[in-house]
């Protein structure tokens, strides 16, 4: 059975309280990191697969519960200590369906599409500085087999893609970021001449060919003055330049230029494709836009254009801490008059669930809008006009993005099974159409039958076995009944 309970709201409001955020940068602004919570007892390992652990989500139902409407939820949870650092895909109730760990901590994981196809991507690779990333993009095919890696080119060395954006577009290509050092003048933040800085650069990279068909550098378009973060004396060298800027998003807009969303200047930039111009500017030290009641953002991320023309981004709040809670966005732009109004505000159950760092917002199809806390281990949706339905807790570690979507995918190896205590105990690490699982036993091969099919229970279903037969097998069913992939146990 799935190991999801509920718990009131009260009690996870509580819970959340016992988040221990880590220090902030050097630069002013918050390292990429926060010290995981713990809820609940740690899973454990399976039988079929003891490799695998993953965290133990609570959910919590406020208006709603989850609906099982045949999407997942996307992860990728981290930090030391956790049960898992890597990508995990869970089903509505947090039971898993995909437990991959990775050497290094993975970001960014979502479902994309390649080429007309479903694909499942995410970063991986090192962090040599809190809060940025060297690495590239993982592509898979719906089997889980790698089908492309996707990283810097032109003027930035290869293996430079950062983790905070790996965006695929209708066209084969992918919009990424990197942080590059530059010597500068930082006497206009109160450094010295002959400092040194991130300079942010947003690419935009054929997948097929790794060719470089855009390039987009911070320092090109967007002063220094601009930035949210206090110079101190211990940034701004070239072991630690000044990080003014802090790429965190880059989406395509409605007209084919870029959304670019800027955590340390608090800024979403409207760049132009073809010129890298930016258009406009919304928030921070040079907005165009007045900004209307409640609009103010701070820290932000993942900024991006909806289909029905409105503004969405996370709004962290923190740090250091401006308002008293992280919150979801959507916000009516006129580019006209240059006002931002504030339509709706995605609030979380507990009054003060600030986020330092990381963080998402994501419309669904169906209108509801899923939110990732970031730095803080949640998870939520809501109705479109902003009311609660449910929040998820991840136990322990944190996690950059969170997606909820539809992934169909029968993995390319078979199934895992165990024969111990007299049971088959079974799983299928990845694969998202099982419905139920049955024995097929008998004196050898020829002669074994299939038995009553067993409903599928979770990540890992246990199988009783009658008798001692010579042969056994297992067998994974879809809904229908068609057998998906089958496997022989081991002892």
């Amino acid at each position: 059975m799935p190991r999801t309970r509920s718990l009131p709201l009260a009690m996870c409001a509580s819970i959340s309280s016992l988040a221990l955020v880590a220090g902030c940068g050097t630069d002013g602004g918050a390292a990429e990191e926060e010290a995981e919570v713990s809820v609940g007892p740690a899973v454990p390992a399976y039988v079929s697969r003891p490799d695998l652990t993953a965290p133990d989500i609570e959910i919590t139902p406020a208006a709603a519960a989850p609906e099982a409407d045949g999407s997942v939820v996307l992860l990728g949870p981290k930090s030391d200590g956790a049960p898992l650092n890597g990508v995990l895909i869970v089903d509505e109730t947090g039971e898993p369906i995909w437990i991959h760990p990775t050497e290094s901590r993975s970001y960014d994981v979502r479902v994309q599409e390649l080429d007309g196809e479903p694909v499942l991507t995410w970063w991986q690779g090192t962090s040599p500085v809190v809060g940025m990333g060297l690495g590239e993009f993982v592509v898979v095919d719906d089997s889980y087999r790698e089908i492309a890696t996707i990283t810097t080119g032109g003027d930035v060395e290869p293996g430079q893609a950062d983790i905070h954006e790996g965006r695929l577009t209708s066209d084969g290509t992918a919009l990424i970021a990197a942080y590059v050092k530059e010597q500068i003048d930082l006497t206009p933040v109160g450094g010295p001449e002959d400092g040194w800085v991130w300079d942010n650069v947003v690419q935009e990279v054929d997948v097929e060919t790794g060719e470089v068909l855009f390039s987009w550098r911070s320092l090109d378009h967007v002063p220094l003055e601009a930035t949210k973060s206090e110079f101190s004396d211990d940034v701004g060298t070239e072991d630690e330049p000044f990080d003014y800027f802090h790429v965190n998003s880059v989406a395509e807009d409605a007209d084919g230029s870029l959304l670019i969303s800027a955590r340390n200047t608090w800024g979403v930039y409207d760049v132009d494709r073809g010129s890298g111009e930016v258009l406009w500017t919304l928030g921070g030290e040079e907005s165009d836009f007045e900004l209307g009641d409640g609009v103010e953002f701070a820290w932000q991320h993942d900024a991006e254009r909806q289909a029905d023309g409105t503004l969405t981004l996370f709004d962290n709040q923190s740090e250091p801490d401006i308002g008293p809670t992280s919150r979801g966005l959507r916000l009516a732009l006129d580019e006209q008059a240059k006002t931002a109004t504030l339509l709706t505000e995605y609030l979380p159950p507990d009054p003060d669930r600030l986020a330092g760092s990381q963080g998402s917002l994501e419309v669904l199809p169906n209108g509801n809008v899923f939110i990732g806390w970031g730095s803080r281990p949640y998870y939520s949706e809501f109705d479109a006009d902003g009311t609660l339905l449910w929040d998820a807790a991840l136990g322990s570690g944190d996690n950059y993005r969170a997606y909820r979507a539809e992934w169909s995918a029968t993995p390319a190896d078979p199934p895992d099974a165990v024969l111990a205590d007299g049971a088959v105990h079974v799983s299928w690490n990845g694969a998202t159409e099982v419905a139920s699982w049955r024995l097929v036993a008998g004196e050898d091969e020829v002669a074994a039958e299939a038995g009553e099919p067993v409903a599928r229970s979770g990540f890992e279903t246990r199988l009783p076995v009658d008798g001692d037969p010579a042969y056994l097998a297992v067998e994974a069913l879809d809904a229908e009944g068609r057998v998906l992939g089958s496997t022989v146990p081991s002892e």
